[in-house]
This record gives C-alpha cells, sequence and structure tokens, in this order.
C-alpha cells in the first residue's frame, strides 16, 4: 500500500459538536465519490451521537451508514465504531477520537478535525507530531 494521506481539518470555532457536524458533511461527500469510510469515535456515547446526527445533519440528506456490532460484517458504505473492528475495509478514516488509533496505518486516507477549543487545539497538535514522527507529511485545510 502506498503511503497514508493524512488531512487535517482545522474548525475556526466549534467545540465537539462541531467537529460531528463536519464528520457528517465529509463521510456525505466521501461516500458521494464512492468511497467506503470508517468514522473512528472516542467512545460508546460519542458514536451514538454521530450516529443520530448522521440521520439529522441536513434536510433531506440520506447518509447509508451503521454502527459496527461486535461479530456481525457491516454492509453500509460508513460504519462508525470505537476499536478499529471493521477490520481496515474502508477507503477512509475520520479520526474523531483524541488520539491517533493504533490501527491507522490499514487505511490510505485519515481525515483529522480539530475542534475550535483550546483542549481541541492540543489534542490535534499532537496528533499532527505523532503523525508527522512516523514519517507521514499531514496536509492542513482551515475551515471557517
Amino acid at each position: 500500500m502506498s503511503a497514508t494521506r493524512v488531512s487535517f481539518y482545522v474548525l475556526s470555532n466549534g467545540g465537539p459538536t462541531a467537529r460531528l457536524g463536519f464528520a457528517c458533511r465529509l463521510a456525505e461527500k466521501a461516500w458521494k465519490l464512492d468511497n467506503r469510510i470508517y468514522a473512528h469515535t472516542a467512545d460508546a456515547d460519542m458514536a451514538r451521537q454521530l450516529d443520530n446526527l448522521l440521520w439529522t445533519f441536513r434536510q433531506g440528506s440520506f447518509v447509508p451508514h451503521e454502527l459496527l456490532v461486535s461479530g456481525v460484517q457491516p454492509v453500509a458504505p460508513i460504519t462508525i465504531g470505537t476499536d478499529g473492528s471493521d477490520g481496515g475495509m474502508a477507503d477512509l478514516l475520520i479520526n474523531l477520537g483524541n488520539t491517533v488509533p493504533e490501527f491507522y496505518d490499514r487505511y490510505a486516507r485519515i481525515a483529522e478535525i480539530v475542534d475550535g477549543s483550546p483542549e481541541g487545539r492540543e489534542a490535534g497538535r499532537s496528533r499532527h507530531r505523532y503523525y508527522r514522527e512516523q514519517g507521514l507529511a499531514p496536509e492542513t485545510h482551515e475551515v471557517s
């Protein structure tokens, strides 16, 4: 596999809720380009929040997704989980955790979403540093 491409999307404001909203838009766009997406969340509560938001984030939008369940083979092109149990079957990893998941290198593309809070910025800097230490060259996009 070629080198993993890492993109940081730095939101100008907002907290964790803003990250989830941006993740919905990013997942929808990637899905419309025929990509499979794995959204990695920090915990089960965040996974449920993202699951609910994907149904409602935009009027008239349909984004086929499912929460990963242990032992059940996913069928939706967008999966949501906390432990990387999709087996790396996706084209894009959207990381909503505060750290880099240990399985990041199974993906050709990674999207890191950084919110505008001081804690979010610091966690984002730490993840950016980690990828650089792994020999990757993350690109950064400012999102207003």
